[in-house]
């Protein structure tokens, strides 16, 4: 089943194509304006984007060929951004790189539709698709916001928006976006803020960050995340200060309730009555009033916002933080 669930930010977006209609005068005036150029030809006609040429080329899958036609929204790294990228990541050089690793980087750049940086910054923050997926065929999220310019991922700015195509629009991008893990979106979604404090808390005994940003076993990882506000609910109801307050056992207990591994569990694979098998302990999940997950101690948590989907595992928002047997 899958479910359409809304809130503000955090929910993925689907954002809306924009269909260009040209008109001309007369046939004369028509062919004195100049051919449009794909988005593969704007690439090659510029020098700071050379090497996102030449990873097109070495890639898997044809992209060149692919980008030439239908309609997409290109996020183009300079050539200093993949200098940048390459030396991060261990490579002396592009042709160091798996061609099919490659090619989902790439495709983690690239949007289905022509989205415009008006349309972006009219929705302020959210979700969108990239073409790229992860092991199941699940397409990767893209976080955006537009508080302070144009910032994917938290870590990706729009250095020249709105270079038109004519197959889409290219926006020039000054960092590669790597393929995100669950704790890219946690980090980069100020939505996550509190979680964020909860999950790298000193004295914690369990390297949650370092785990959940591994592609390794035990990923995939399915993250039920609290926001902010579900954090604050708890410190109230428990008659807390602050999040110091929680004794390290019991912020463990309760963030392994949050997690659970080996499986990329998307909102269309819940179902009613459906036990989910956390680090923690089982939740049970209700379908009766909108997705919901029942606690061991008889807590009814609302999903609030589904599948952001890494290439580790896919988040889920809820509005309560789930407790361990209390």
């Amino acid at each position: 089943m899958k479910f359409i669930l809304n809130i503000p930010k955090i929910i993925p977006i689907l954002l809306f194509v924009s269909i260009f209609t040209v008109s001309c005068s007369d046939d004369d005036n028509n062919n004195n304006q100049p051919q449009q150029q794909t988005i593969v030809e704007l690439a090659v006609d510029t020098p700071e984007l050379s090497t996102l040429v030449a990873a097109l080329q070495a890639a898997d899958g044809d992209l060149v060929n692919v980008l030439s036609g239908g309609n997409f929204t290109v996020l183009a790294p300079t050539n200093t951004a993949f200098d940048a990228f390459l030396a991060a990541n261990g490579f002396a050089s592009l042709d160091e790189v798996p061609t099919d690793v490659l090619s989902n980087i790439l495709l983690n750049h690239v949007i289905t539709g022509t989205v415009d940086s008006g349309d972006l910054i009219a929705n302020g923050a959210g979700y969108t698709e990239t073409n790229a997926t992860n092991a199941d065929g699940d397409n990767l999220s893209l976080y955006f916001d537009t508080s302070n310019g144009v910032i994917f991922n938290g870590i990706s700015a729009v250095s020249t928006p709105d270079v038109d195509a004519s197959n889409g629009v290219v926006h020039i991008v000054n960092t590669v976006i790597g393929l995100p893990t669950v704790v890219t979106f946690a980090t980069a979604d100020p939505t996550f803020e509190t979680l964020v404090v909860a999950l790298t808390r000193e004295d914690l005994t369990f390297d949650y960050v370092g785990t959940l940003s591994s592609t390794m076993s035990p990923a995939p990882f399915t993250v039920f995340a609290p926001t902010n506000q579900a954090f604050a609910d708890l410190l109230t109801e428990l008659e807390l200060s602050e999040l110091g307050d929680i004794s390290e056992p019991v912020l463990k207990a309760t963030l392994d309730h949050h997690a659970v591994a080996n499986a990329n569990v998307r909102a269309e694979d819940l179902s009613q009555d459906m036990e989910v098998g956390t680090l923690g302990g089982p939740i049970t999940i209700s379908l009766d009033s909108g997705a919901q997950i029942i606690d061991a101690n008889e807590r009814t948590i609302n999903i609030i916002a589904t599948n952001v989907q890494a290439i580790n595992g896919v988040i889920h928002a809820v509005d309560k933080v789930i407790l361990p047997p209390l």
